[in-house]
């Protein structure tokens, strides 16, 4: 017998309401998603109705997510960590996988809960870079490996770090259609990104059939995103899928991206060669002033010289 099912035996021989899922704080889940493989979490409040309908969904869950999955099934109220996992307020409950966040976002049916958890022990989405993208998507060819709808995201981002459970739960939908991953636009994943002039994150693009799809839309919901990749994306006007970049065009490309990051920085620059050009023509400016007047006062007194000598002939 698991140690899960063992726990949840004694919570019920020593009186706690099956009704009730075990109630942790924020700091706790953290050490749970941390340390356990799986975890199962609500994220619930206070004086919602709604809420009261999915703890009595997941309490009867819970004995089968204890024995197929050896999971913990835990709650928290109020917590300040729910908007890292979905677009909506509470009630929310989300799978961690080895830490890894999947939001569920279908209805709410114990079955279909328990269906979506067990066919999703593992991560859905795949890390792409820049040595692996070519070679597992075949984008350029559109050849064997299928369709790929993949996100660039950065590790500075804020939206992409509150999309990661949802692009898992879009993994999860899509998986027997096409394959779902992401790519770090700001490391490993930076010569992919100039490859396909993605200079902001979160992007979303549909390789298929050596072309090209991208997603425009700014709703960031799971079923927005699955309705794209499936069909909506025909309304898209397709772009074709460029090779990949030669060294030298890399690098301009690289140089290009680095000006638009940093505006400033190629402002500052060229403004101090402006200056140090102004200062230049100054200098030699002043510089031949001094020149000029000596010459005028030997002028002068070369003039003067040559008077005198004429008023002593005369």
């Amino acid at each position: 017998m698991s140690s899960r099912l063992i726990f949840f035996t004694l919570l019920i021989l020593f009186g706690q309401s099956k009704a009730d899922l075990e109630l942790i704080q924020d700091d706790e889940l953290v050490n749970l998603i941390r340390s356990e493989k799986y975890v199962v979490a609500l994220f619930s409040k206070k004086f919602c109705l709604d809420c009261e309908s999915y703890e009595n969904e997941l309490t009867g869950l819970r004995e089968d997510l204890v024995e197929t999955l050896n999971a913990w099934v835990v709650k928290l109220i109020d917590s300040s960590m729910t908007r890292l996992y979905t677009p909506n307020k509470e009630p929310a409950i989300v799978f961690f996988r080895h830490g890894i966040p999947l939001l569920y976002d279908g209805p709410l049916n114990d079955e279909l809960i328990l269906h979506t958890f067990t066919n999703n022990k593992e991560p859905v989405v795949k890390e792409l870079d820049d040595e692996t993208f070519e070679h597992l998507t075949q984008a350029a060819s559109g050849a064997t490996t299928g369709d790929w709808f993949v996100q660039f995201y950065s590790t500075s981002c804020v939206d992409c770090h509150q999309l990661q459970a949802r692009w898992e739960a879009v993994g999860a939908h899509l998986k027997s259609r096409m394959n779902v991953a992401r790519v770090n636009r700001a490391t490993t994943g930076a010569k992919t990104a100039r490859r396909f002039n993605i200079f902001e994150v979160p992007t979303f693009v549909l390789f298929r059939q050596g072309k090209m799809y991208k997603y425009h839309n700014h709703d960031y919901d799971v079923k927005s995103f699955v309705s794209f990749a499936q069909d909506w994306y025909k309304n898209v006007k397709p772009e074709i899928v460029p090779v990949p970049k030669a060294p030298f065009d890399d690098l301009v490309a690289a140089t290009v991206t680095f000006m638009k990051e940093n505006p400033y920085l190629w402002q500052v620059g060229f403004g101090s060669l402006l200056g140090g050009l102004i200062l230049s023509i100054v200098i030699r400016v002043l510089k031949r002033k001094p020149a000029e007047s000596k010459g005028n006062n030997k002028s002068e007194k070369a003039k003067k010289s040559g008077a005198k000598k004429s008023a002593k002939r005369e």
